[in-house]
């Protein structure tokens, strides 16, 4: 089971030069289960990219597959598919708009065919499934800190029961408490749901932290795809298209260029303490 996107371009405007193209000839497949991190500069066409998961955007040129179904073919249930493929765009706390925060999470569930009494079953589980309290569920989402509105957000697209979750800049304004959180909770999804996650980042650093695979995009067009440690060894290609490795990653490059040979492969705060550790360990053992 998998999203594939087959030779896909699209431009906004069909009667401009092909140098506006917002996308050019995407490869790429996702399968289910996967967390996958997307990065790349703002106008690099992750946006865009995220957009043609579901058929928000229709492309310009090629194909999109959903378990190898062409998802524009006459007869496709499109609809169903964005209950599948559930994206969260960034601040989605801005389109929270019903009385109570549960009428707002139930709201997909009914819109995809559930009665109130079966929403209201899934919507619960989705609000304690993101941290929110059942002493929130009847407050007004306006009432809400923005980390809980961030969550009861995401709670809203969980509530539609999906195989895949796409992120926006999931992050964006929060402050390093509501990051974490929202990254734990991430991680929590995939890790004991098995939603396949598709996480779109400026941060080098939540990528690392949470994707076992990296996409890159530069120009509308996929630079690398593959393992995370394989794609952050290309620091100096990343640095000519305006992106960083994570901070640690080019931490250890540091070290190693002062002779402290640390592994250079290490992408996290945790991953760089227990590389440092082994190394005195090995030094104390051999004094």
């Amino acid at each position: 089971m998998s999203i594939r996107l087959e030779n896909v371009s699209y431009k906004y405007d069909e009667n401009t030069k092909e140098k506006s193209y917002a996308l050019k000839n995407i490869k790429l497949e996702i399968k289910k289960g996967e967390f996958v991190g997307i990065v790349g500069h703002t106008g690099s066409g992750k946006s865009t990219l995220i957009q043609h998961l579901n058929g928000l955007l229709k492309p310009s040129g090629g194909k999109v597959f959903y378990n190898e179904r062409d998802i524009f073919e006459t007869g496709f249930p499109l609809r169903e598919l964005r209950g599948k493929v559930g994206v969260c765009f960034q601040y989605p706390e801005y389109q929270l708009f019903e009385v109570t925060v549960l009428d707002d999470v139930c709201f997909g569930p009914m819109n995809f065919g559930k009665t109130r009494q079966e929403a209201e079953e899934i919507s619960r589980r989705a609000l304690l499934d993101v941290g929110i309290e059942e002493s929130i569920f009847h407050k007004s989402p306006f009432e809400l800190s923005g980390g809980q509105r961030r969550r009861a957000a995401i709670a809203g697209i969980l509530a539609m029961e999906p195989e895949y979750f796409v992120l926006d800049e999931p992050t964006a304004g929060l402050d390093p408490a509501g990051r974490d959180q929202i990254l734990n909770l991430l991680k929590e999804l995939h890790e004991k749901k098995g939603i396949a996650i598709i996480l779109v980042s400026h941060s080098m650093e939540d990528v690392a932290a949470c994707a076992d695979r990296v996409v890159v995009m530069s120009h509308g067009k996929i630079l690398y795809d593959g393992d995370k440690r394989e794609v952050f060894s290309h620091e100096k290609e990343l640095k000519e298209v305006g992106l960083s490795v994570p901070f640690y990653r080019s931490l250890a490059g540091d070290l190693r260029e002062r002779g402290f040979m640390i592994r250079e492969d290490v992408l996290t705060l945790e991953e760089t303490k227990d590389a440092i550790m082994d190394i005195l360990r090995k030094k104390r053992n051999n004094a």
